[in-house]
Parts: C-alpha cells; sequence; structure tokens
C-alpha cells in the first residue's frame, strides 16, 4: 500500500486541535517537529535522550506529520483537513503560515521511520512512559511504567500540557480517590490516576476514537478494572462526585466546564487545567476564581500553562 505524508506548517497553539483533526480524518499517528526541540535541556531525570536532526525542523512554529491512505478520496480528504484547520481561526487559535504540503511514501518506510522519535521518557519523580517496543528496566522500586502505542491515536503523552497533568496527578491523587478524566485522549492521564492509587477513573472523550483508545491502553496498562471510558460532551449529564478532576484540552473548552466542574468535586477536592496556551493563562484563572475556586498552582513548561485549583472545604 502506498501512503502520503501531509505536512502542515503552524504554531504550537495550533498542534493539540490539528492532532485531533487529523486522528478524525483517518491518520493512525501524528510526528511533531517543533525547533524548540534542538535546544531543550535535558537530563537523565526527566526528558528523552535521542540525536535530532536540525534540518527536519522549521525556523519558526511546528511541522505536523501524518500518514494517510492513497486511494480514491485522499483529494477530498486533505481538502477537508485543510478546511478544518482554517476553521480553528472562529475559536481564536493561530494557526500560524499554516503551509499544507503533500509527499508520498512507500510504507516500508512509513511503518518503521517515525518510531525514532518516541524513546522512554521520564515525565515526573515516579512515572515514566515507554513506547511498547522498548525494552526499559525501572531503575527504582516505585517508578510507574505507563506503555504506550503512539500509533494507536492522539501521541505519546509527551507533550507539554501531558506533562505538566501528569506531574499534577502525582502529587494530588491520593489512594481510593474518585478521578474523572475530561478529554481523555490515549487514556495516559486514566492511566496515571489509576497507577497512582485511584480506584474510580471516569474517562470521558467526544470523539469514539478516543474512547477506544483509552480502552485499549488501560487494558495495555492493566488498569482497566479501574477505568470507565465512556463518550461523553464534556461533563454535560455527569453525577459522579470526583476527588480530582483533570482537564487537558483547549483554555476555551476549560472555560465551558468550570461551573459542572465546581458542583461534582468534593469539599476539598482539585481540579486540574491543562491545555492552556501562555496568553490564555488569565482567561482560565479567572474564570476558575469566579466560580469559587481557589488557586493553588500556576505552572507553565514552554509556552503551556497548567493551573490546579482547589474547592474549599
Amino acid at each position: 500500500m502506498k501512503w502520503s505524508e501531509i505536512k502542515i506548517h503552524t504554531t504550537n497553539e495550533a498542534i493539540e486541535p490539528i492532532s485531533n483533526i487529523l486522528h478524525e480524518s483517518g491518520a493512525s499517528g501524528v510526528v511533531i517537529e517543533d525547533r524548540q526541540d534542538l535546544f531543550q535541556e535535558r537530563s537523565t531525570l526527566y526528558g528523552t535522550i535521542y540525536d535530532l536532526d536540525p534540518s527536519n525542523y522549521p525556523e519558526e512554529g511546528v511541522y505536523i506529520k501524518a500518514y494517510l491512505p492513497v486511494n480514491s478520496f485522499l483529494g477530498e480528504t486533505v481538502e477537508e483537513v485543510k478546511q478544518a484547520i482554517n476553521n480553528l481561526v472562529k475559536f481564536d487559535i493561530d494557526i500560524g503560515k499554516n503551509n499544507v504540503t503533500i509527499s508520498e511514501i512507500n510504507e516500508e518506510e512509513w511503518a518503521t521511520a517515525w518510531k525514532k522519535y518516541y524513546k522512554p521518557v521520564k515525565i515526573s519523580e515516579k512515572i515514566t512512559i515507554i513506547p511498547t517496543w522498548e525494552e526499559y528496566e525501572p531503575v527504582s522500586s516505585d517508578e510507574i511504567i505507563i506503555e504506550l502505542d503512539p500509533g494507536m491515536a492522539f501521541g505519546t503523552g509527551t507533550h507539554p500540557t501531558t506533562v505538566l497533568s501528569l506531574q499534577a496527578l502525582e502529587r494530588y491523587i491520593n489512594k481510593g480517590d474518585t478521578v474523572i478524566d475530561v478529554g481523555s485522549g490515549s487514556g495516559v492521564l486514566s492511566i496515571a490516576s489509576a497507577l497512582l492509587g485511584s480506584i474510580n477513573v471516569k474517562a470521558f472523550d467526544l470523539d469514539d476514537v478516543a474512547v477506544k483508545s483509552t480502552t485499549i491502553n488501560t487494558k495495555l496498562n492493566r488498569v482497566h478494572e479501574y477505568v470507565e471510558s465512556k463518550q461523553n460532551d464534556l461533563l454535560k449529564n455527569i453525577e459522579t462526585k470526583a476527588d480530582v478532576i483533570v482537564s487537558n484540552i483547549l483554555a476555551e473548552i476549560i472555560v465551558q466546564t468550570t461551573k459542572e466542574a465546581f458542583d461534582l468535586i468534593k469539599p476539598g477536592g482539585y481540579f486540574i487545567t491543562s491545555g492552556i496556551i501562555k496568553g490564555k493563562k488569565e482567561l482560565v484563572k479567572s474564570d476558575l476564581e469566579q466560580q469559587g475556586f481557589n488557586i493553588l498552582e500556576v505552572n507553565q513548561m514552554e509556552d503551556w500553562i497548567s493551573i490546579i485549583a482547589k474547592k474549599p472545604e
């Protein structure tokens, strides 16, 4: 089978929504090429160690690459992708240059070349994410290993927004907690919640592909008995009371959930929000405070913000 590589030159802010558009269009995975990765300090504590080729990276912004099968519907699919990306400006998302290029690649190259981007990465003091094909030996008895297959959908769990969310979960989840994951994607936050001690995790996503991906990944990590993955529109019509709600989605979507989150979180519980581009920090922070939350932490990684809020006891 022949495959077509679609490459979009865009911004960091647009990575998550464009990746979602590509997955919905049939891409089995995406590759992010961000020039900032060339200059990021990588220690043996947190970070992935591997060689990067500067010629693969844009001078500014990012490349997002995905692979679609060459068939009679390819032209129509590409046009739908372009239109969906253009529509992101309606949500005040900066799509940058938005140059879209198409090239052909054979199946053997596609099936193996992209794996070079994914190696074990230590996310926090306890959590390490490894791709399923990599051999890895834990370095300590309390290390938490999460296995993911990036080809399934929704990335490897190493994007700054996900890293910030995982680090916050490690600090605030207590054993026996009930956790709600809004916009579960690959299910990495739900998996981490269960491995950190939650015995009841509700993973919600509007996208059926994400629901299936979460189900597959929870079984892969042997936490499926603690995680229920369901298709749902954010927190609408949810009655489960939670100790922690984690939401790694766009700032504009987070502010649509804060009232329902406040109602669902138990007194003294936490709302962990991420996926917030730096320019939208005050929007989310102000909305959380208006709903009655107390802001505990505002953390930043690259251009991304995570806010941890607490419901008064």
